[in-house]
């Protein structure tokens, strides 16, 4: 389980293509400090396991399923990214419940700069937005942020300097693909309330049933 709350901005440097996968060499010395073979890291909000590390790098084996739902698939040489390890057990929730499990990517639509923040719209699947509130978390490429306005098909977020500077939303521009993660509640309660219903409407038939034969056999 993560935070959203980005430890390092990384970097890729290296992609090899295994034909139905791809292993990421990536660079990052705080994110690895440690790290052994088996250990979970989020790139860009996707949770990816350590196949060794070293230098202050990790390789990570990513299969087709990762690069089809996820903005990975576009990731080559050179590409900065979004670094986080997993939550320690009683740490501090900095951001909100983050799984490292994409439910899709968006696409960053414009950004609005503004003298000490900046507001950036992104479009949104359209299955995905019944998760997403105004005020709500949403994560973006691994970032825990709030939503700002919730649309139809988009959503915007506000940018502080400091995420601008530190993780890649501060250089990701127009026309570029981005992870999304819903918050996981939003998807429990969703669950939760549909088998609520469905017994509910059980009930009710086994209700109308029993009246149906106490009728009968009078």
């Amino acid at each position: 389980m993560f935070t959203g709350i980005v430890e390092e901005l990384g970097e890729v440097t290296a992609v090899e293509n295994l034909g139905d996968a791809s292993r990421f060499r990536l660079r990052g010395p705080v994110v690895t400090e440690g790290a052994k073979h088996g250990d979970s890291i989020a790139v860009n909000g996707v949770c990816l396991t350590v196949v060794d590390s070293g230098d202050g790098e990790f390789t990570a084996d990513v299969m087709a399923e990762t690069l089809n739902r996820s903005s990975l698939g576009v990731l080559e040489a050179g590409s900065r990214v979004n670094l986080e390890r997993p939550m320690a057990l009683g740490g501090r929730l900095g951001g909100h419940l983050v799984q490292g499990h994409v439910d899709g990517t968006g696409t960053i639509v414009e950004r609005k700069p503004s003298d000490h923040w900046e507001i950036v719209q992104v479009s949104l699947p359209a299955d995905l937005s019944r998760y997403v509130v105004e005020k709500g978390s949403i994560t973006v490429d691994g970032v825990s942020l709030t939503v700002v306005e919730a649309g139809p098909d988009y959503f915007t977020i506000s940018l502080i300097p400091t995420t601008l500077a530190l993780t890649t939303l501060g250089i990701k521009q127009a026309g570029d693909p981005v992870n999304l993660e819903v918050d996981v509640l939003a998807k429990y309660v969703e669950r939760l309330l549909g088998a609520g219903a469905t017994t509910g409407a059980d009930a009710d038939a086994r209700t109308d049933a029993r009246t149906a034969a106490k009728e009968t056999a009078k």
